[in-house]
């Protein structure tokens, strides 16, 4: 077995090691679970502002777990001190965050959001108290905020004079043997599944999948949320192209609507609401109390494509690209590989993919035709790439991990945490990261094969402005039929379907704090990256007009964003918006029906 790579693939501002194509956060962000800083509408004024009497009915009915968050940053409104400084390094720590009502994974957005604190939270632990939650802010005109994990760029999942509805410590998980969805038809068969509350993180969803010898579809990222926003926007993984999106695996969700009741929403009850929570939107029909997920039979083997093959100018670059181009179709679009491949403005390639159910031999061959003839021509390419077989079972073992790539995680430091909790360290870039820019783009197969030329010619044009990833899981072309069927039972963009890949360009500073003095953000490089991020993509989109976003990890700023995030499921989500939500309640960013009045 190879060595893993410990290099760096860069994802903006953000890092995915080797390993780490497992697991960038960055390629399977959680959506945001949440109304936000940038939600439209408004909430209550000073004037109309509930009272402390009104605050206090609403503790007593949620068992007195109605709580005052603080700024994560607390210790700094001094500017100095040993605290703060010790406080602004734990919050380098993801599950920091999520163990924290008021902090959140990013800290803001060039002149779009910036990380605000709800005066009110309430910590959740089963339907019935979010069921008050929404009662409270529906009758009071108090805007409402949903953070389970914290992952979400865009600020959906914070905002000022809110109350937050905080699902942490929502994260039990129970195996079924034989899942039958609430309303089925008699004689329904059941299936291997699994039911996770809506705080639980996919490290934990994967542990407990992993000891029945199961698998369920998520994100990579260890510490995003398993039945938030990450699967209410689709949410892809590693395997994606194997086992489909995480919306496309859902088989029951428990809901809170805008009425305060609990519904169960699935194929045979609310089949509507149940298509609209799979990918539809983060907390824009409803708060998620939990999931319950498909499981498959756990996979043998997966491993790792690592490193970076350098061009030594610019024609070499150009002859690399198209070869790459030339190679991807036939050999990589299909179940068997994922993640991500970048292009560099340095005239260099990195790889970051995974297989799924291959041998060390298998893989190493398939990529043979691309990687043989270039390092057979050092005199132009120098390639470092290696190849990493894995049991599917120790894929999320933190001791597999340590004794093997000790270098590619990092163990939560804190006392009294469970032993098999950490995080991918190429995940660090975007541990309390100020986003400048973020766009992404669906990459459909026929520019590889239709228009090869003009593909060679975007990447190369592109990625000398800025590098940027293809990332191949991210693009249902060459998936599984039986994934893409449960995935056209869901709100994915039309686009997805046919897109080898998914496009993304970001840029981000990590750790900064807008307001603590002498940890913020470098506004100039900030502006800076946003003006170069905005130079090359406008290559990009304009080679493929039309061609939509990813609503999980795009532009704050995007425009046309209902065509651009839903394609023609926009009218379907807006019906059922109206439906279940009349009065609006559910208010996120760009999220379905945000701009009604």
């Amino acid at each position: 077995m190879g060595k893993l790579s410990r290099r760096g693939l860069l994802v903006g501002a953000g890092a995915a090691s080797g390993a780490a194509a497992l697991g960038a956060c960055s390629s399977n962000a959680d959506g945001g679970d949440s109304g936000g800083s940038g939600a439209s509408g408004a909430g209550a004024t000073p004037e109309n502002w509930p009272s402390d009497a009104q605050w206090q009915e609403l503790n007593e009915r949620v068992g007195g777990r109605l709580i005052r968050p603080v700024s994560p940053t607390v210790d700094c409104e001094d500017a100095s001190g040993d605290e703060c400084a010790a406080e602004l390094k734990a919050l380098e720590n993801p599950f920091v965050h999520e163990g924290l009502a008021g902090a959140t994974q990013s800290t803001g957005w060039l002149d779009a959001w910036t990380a605000a604190v709800s005066p009110y939270a309430v910590a959740a632990t089963s339907a019935a108290d979010i069921s008050a939650a929404v009662d409270f802010a529906r009758d009071n005109a108090v805007r409402l905020v949903v953070k389970g994990t914290g992952h979400d760029y865009l600020g959906r999942n914070n905002a000022p004079d809110s109350l937050l509805v905080w699902t942490h410590h929502m994260r039990n998980i129970n195996l079924h043997d034989d899942f039958v969805p609430d309303g089925a038809p008699e004689g329904t068969v059941g299936t291997p599944a699994l039911t996770v509350g809506a705080g639980t993180r996919w490290l934990e969803a994967y542990g407990a999948a992993t000891d029945a010898g199961l698998y369920v579809q998520g994100g990579g990222c260890t510490s995003v949320g398993a039945s938030g926003g990450f699967i209410q926007g689709s949410g892809f993984g590693s395997y994606s192209k194997a086992f489909g999106t995480g919306a496309g695996g859902v088989l029951q969700f428990t809901v809170v609507t805008a009425d305060g009741k609990v519904r169960i929403a699935n194929e045979h009850q609310n089949p509507d609401l149940f298509w609209a929570l799979r990918g539809g939107g983060g907390s824009t029909f409803g708060i998620v109390a939990s999931t319950t997920l498909l499981a498959h039979p756990i996979p043998t083997t997966t491993g790792t494509v690592t490193g970076t093959i350098t061009a030594t100018d610019d024609v070499a670059y150009e002859d690399l690209v198209r070869r790459y181009v030339e190679f991807y179709p036939a050999a990589l679009n299909n179940r068997s590989w994922g993640e991500q491949v970048r292009f560099n403005d340095n005239n260099t390639v990195e790889v970051a993919m995974t297989w799924l159910d291959l041998t060390e031999t298998l893989a190493t061959s398939t990529w043979a035709p691309l990687l043989d003839p270039l390092r057979a021509d050092p005199g132009r390419y120098q390639v470092d790439v290696e190849f990493t077989e894995i049991p599917f079972e120790q894929v999320w073992d933190l001791m597999w991990w340590n004794e093997n790539a000790p270098d590619d995680v990092v163990a939560d430091p804190r006392p009294n945490q469970p032993d098999n909790q950490y995080w991918w360290s190429g995940n660090s870039g975007e541990i309390s990261a100020y986003w400048s820019a973020y766009e992404s783009r669906w990459l459909p197969l026929s520019k590889y094969t239709d228009q090869p030329d003009d593909l060679v010619r975007m990447i190369v044009d592109a990625s000398k402005i800025r590098g940027f990833t293809i990332q191949s899981n991210k693009g249902l072309s060459g998936a599984d039929p039986e994934a893409l069927a449960r995935d056209r039972n869901t709100a994915l963009h039309p686009g997805a379907f046919d897109a080898a890949a998914l496009i993304i360009m970001a840029a981000a500073q990590a750790p900064a704090f807008p307001g603590v003095e002498g940890h913020e953000p470098d506004m100039e490089t900030a502006q800076a990256d946003r003006d170069q991020v905005g130079r090359a993509f406008s290559i990009i989109r304009e080679a493929l007009p039309g061609q939509g976003a990813y609503a999980n990890e795009a532009s704050y700023f995007t425009e046309d964003w209902k065509s651009e995030f839903w394609g023609d499921n926009y009218g379907r989500l807006l019906q059922i918006k109206r439906e279940v939500d009349p009065g609006n309640l559910f208010r996120v960013h760009q999220g379905v029906g945000s701009d009604d009045g």
